[in-house]
């Protein structure tokens, strides 16, 4: 038999996002970024707040939804997080 070894801490993965997420931006991960510098120099508290529905999933990238009349828009998966439910 293996021995596993019970000493090494278990590393929590993060929550895998798919279609039909709810999303919402993470602030520390987006500001700084590309896709921050390309925006306006002030986000809407929108994408901060949430909920987002993300529709789809290429590669690194995350094409989302938000509830309101604004364009949707393609963010990095890493500045995505799932929105609290409320």
């Amino acid at each position: 038999m293996a021995e596993t070894d019970a000493a090494a801490p278990a590393k929590a993965k993060p929550v895998a996002l798919r279609k039909g997420a709810l999303v919402r931006v993470n602030r520390d991960a987006y500001n700084g970024s590309t896709e921050a510098d390309a925006s306006d120099p002030t986000p809407p508290d929108y994408i901060f707040d949430g909920p987002g529905e993300l529709l789809v999933v290429k590669g690194k990238y995350g094409h989302v939804r938000w509830n309101r009349p604004v364009p949707d828009v393609w963010l990095r998966m890493d500045q995505l997080e799932p929105c609290p439910a409320r």
